[in-house]
Order: C-alpha cells, then structure tokens, then sequence
C-alpha cells in the first residue's frame, strides 16, 4: 500500500485557526500603534502655534488670533489628521491662548480625541488617565 501525502482537512483547519488567533492579537496592536504615530502629527501643529504665540507675545506683549500669525483658520497639520483651531469658549482678553487639535479621518477612532494646549502650558487630555495610557501618553 502507497502512502499519500498532503494534509488533512483538520491540519489545515488547525493551522487556520492559529493564523485567526495571531491577526486577532495583531492587528489591534498594529493600530494602537498608527494612532500614537500620527498622534504626532497633531502635537507638531500645536507646538508650532503655540511657539508662533509666544513669539508674538515677547513683541506685542499680548497673544492674538491665528490669521495674525500667519496660519488660515482652521490649520491643517501636515500630514492631514488633524485641524486646529482657537475653541469659541476661549479667553479673547490677549492674556492667554488656547488651541486645539482635532483628528480628522481614521484619527478620529483615538482615545486621546482632542488635544490642546494652553498659554500656561497646560496639555490635555491629561496623561495619568489611566484608560488613556492603554494606548501611550497623548503628550
């Protein structure tokens, strides 16, 4: 008797089902990891305003909107994922800013959401937040 050679229609099932378990773990990993990636697309957009603020603060001796630093309201960052823009509640006094950052297209599925910054320094969402911290600091 000649022995065939192949795989068995339960191998092949077994190694389906191995494959199924590694792309189930994977892939969520793989996207928390795009989204911290691009996560530093939005923080560049806000450093650079915020930079651009306080050199026209250390002239004017007082902040002021984003058409005056040279940007278009609401900024695209550079890569598309997020638009920034001074919020409606804001201070208009010239004493402080704020800006905001939020993601747009499949940037929009973050945990961290919007990110700002503030006159004083201030980032949120705050980083100790323990549900966001599953996916890396927002700042």
């Amino acid at each position: 008797m000649t022995r065939s050679r192949g795989f068995t229609l339960i191998e092949l099932l077994i190694v389906v089902a191995i494959i199924a378990v590694l792309a189930g773990i994977a892939i969520p990993m793989y996207q928390r990891y795009t989204f911290r990636a691009r996560r530093a697309d939005g923080q560049q957009l806000l450093q650079a305003i915020a930079t651009a603020q306080e050199r026209y603060y250390s002239t004017n001796n007082k902040y002021t909107d984003l058409a005056t630093l040279g940007y278009a309201s609401p900024v695209t960052s550079e890569h598309g994922f997020y638009i920034a823009d001074i919020p409606a509640s804001a201070s208009t006094s010239g004493q402080a800013f704020t800006v905001e950052a939020i993601p747009q297209t499949s940037q929009s599925k973050d945990v961290c959401k919007t990110l700002t910054i503030y006159s004083s320094g201030k980032r949120t969402p705050d980083t100790s937040d323990p549900a966001l911290n599953s996916n890396g600091p927002c700042w």
